[in-house]
């Protein structure tokens, strides 16, 4: 098992949902955590609670990834993982559907993430090791009526891990994807706040739990995707 006291972590979108889970998480562990947010008061109010190192920065932003990143790095004196959770989605009948709607989700679940993995890429490859875990969605492998410019974002993303895993696997880096079924959380939320929990759906603390059991597995291998799904939905 990897020993998960001391590693560090970076997780994008981690004032809320299952990044802020993960990150509580992991730092009651004793991992090293810094979070992102784009709620620039949001985010330092939730490090000071969970006590993580906040990183102010919207993913879609794009020219100030690089010295974000840095910033992350040198706060948290080095990066083991990075855990790329940020995301949003725009639903809607095809009818329905604009091109700022690809634009402004493909910005943060596509274009930001991978900027952000490149950057991160530099100091695994450097130190020859290093887990990059992408949060998906079950929408990463199977469509659904409305889900046009968020599924296809998933499955972009899903294509996207594939391939970092071919390229970086020489380098001892692990690249992995959780997709979770439906979480309550603040994603998608216009006031974002987070949603209560549901009986019958996951909770963030499942996939907290998921992510967890992908970082802490033995260094020799590596899971390569996983599902989480509620068991009874319905």
């Amino acid at each position: 098992m990897t020993k998960i006291s001391g590693l560090k972590v970076l997780i994008t979108g981690g004032s809320s949902g299952i990044g802020k889970a993960t990150a509580k998480l992991l730092i009651s562990q004793g991992a090293i955590v810094a979070i992102t947010g784009r709620d620039k008061n949001k985010l330092e109010k939730v490090a000071q609670e969970i006590k993580a190192i906040p990183i102010h920065l919207d993913v879609s932003k794009y020219k100030s990834i690089d010295v974000k990143v840095l910033d992350a790095f040198h706060s948290m004196g080095g990066m083991d993982v990075l855990i790329n959770n940020a995301g949003i989605g725009v639903f809607g009948e095809l009818s329905d559907v604009k091109i700022e709607h690809f634009e402004s989700t493909y910005a943060t679940n596509v274009f930001g993430l991978t900027l952000i993995t490149q950057e991160v890429v530099k100091f695994f490859k450097t130190q020859e090791k290093g887990t990059i875990i992408n949060i998906g969605s079950t929408a990463a492998s199977k469509g659904f009526a409305g889900g046009s410019v968020y599924s296809s974002s998933k499955f972009a993303l899903r294509g996207l891990t594939q391939c970092w895993r071919s390229e970086l696997r020489k380098y001892n880096i692990r690249v992995a994807l959780v997709n979770p079924s439906e979480v309550p959380t603040a994603f998608n939320n216009a006031n974002r706040e987070e949603r209560k929990e549901v009986s019958n759906k996951l909770s963030t603390n499942e996939i907290a739990h998921a992510i967890l059991n992908v970082i802490s597995m033995d260094s020799r291998g590596f899971i390569s995707e996983m599902d989480v799904w509620a068991t009874n939905p319905f």
